[in-house]
């Protein structure tokens, strides 16, 4: 479990995050949702110690994450994965090079040991015989499910998924959806997805929080957020819905469809 207490973080003065609690539970897909602008990925970025926050409390299980030091904190990354927006592989190193990558860094496994994960890993995500592929050489789908495996390289306990489908067709982001739900339901992963894509959170979103302008809005799950009282969460989804179905019409009137 990730905990989050109080936190505030501002950048020169102005503050972006104000007072922000919020529990993130193990075995759930927990997103955070919101316009851009926001608040949702200052609040991923200092959850995993990527910002430092002004003051309040990042605990992962027992332990006080932002209290700890560089040492401390990198044996907690160790039990982190993160799915970057734009995927984030390395242009030069091959698909099996880069879920190797992590196990080559906070690892001694020996070659054999780091094949075989990497290995586990790809079928894992359903890449196969794509070992010796450049990322050049990838469907947009192929690289978010390769980043997935190479998020999972290390078995984490704490999975962080930044917009996991920007830049994806909507078929293919319910797949990268549905494999995101069912790594973590498998490893029992705290897993925290900052998303805006409405389809997202009806699909996966067990537990989710609104942000807007920094703040903590609204709570819930996907079963309850049709149903909130809450007007500026409403507008954000209302908001989506109609974007969802221009996007939806727009591409009914190409030419040729």
């Amino acid at each position: 479990m990730i905990r989050v207490n109080n936190l505030n973080k501002s950048f020169n003065g102005k503050p972006v995050l104000s007072n922000i609690s919020v529990s993130f539970e193990p075995g759930k897909t927990n997103l955070i949702i919101g316009r851009s602008g926001s608040g949702k990925t200052v609040l991923l970025k200092s959850i995993v110690g990527l910002h430092d926050i002004d003051d309040g409390e990042v605990w992962y299980d027992d332990v006080l994450f932002n209290k700890l030091d560089f040492r401390g904190k990198k044996e907690i990354r160790k039990e982190m994965g993160m799915l970057f927006q734009g995927s984030a592989l390395f242009d030069s190193l091959t698909v099996e090079q880069n879920v190797r990558f992590p196990l080559d860094m906070f690892t001694d496994k020996s070659d054999e040991e780091k094949r075989d994960r990497v290995n586990f890993c790809l079928k894992r995500v359903n890449i196969l015989n794509a070992n010796n592929l450049l990322p050049s050489e990838l469907s947009g789908g192929m690289k978010k499910r390769v980043a997935i495996a190479r998020a999972i390289a290390l078995n984490p306990k704490y999975l962080f998924c930044d917009e996991p489908n920007s830049g994806l067709d909507p078929l293919t982001a319910i797949l990268i959806d549905d494999l995101i739900k069912e790594i973590t339901e498998e490893y029992a992963m705290t897993t925290i997805v900052n998303t805006h894509d409405m389809n997202s959170v009806m699909k996966i979103g067990e537990k989710i929080i609104f942000l807007s302008d920094g703040i903590k809005c609204w709570e819930g799950n996907n079963k309850e957020i049709l149903s909130s009282d809450n007007n500026t969460l409403n507008d954000f989804v209302f908001a989506n819905a109609l974007a969802r179905q221009l996007r939806i019409t727009l591409s009914q009137n190409k030419p040729g469809n």
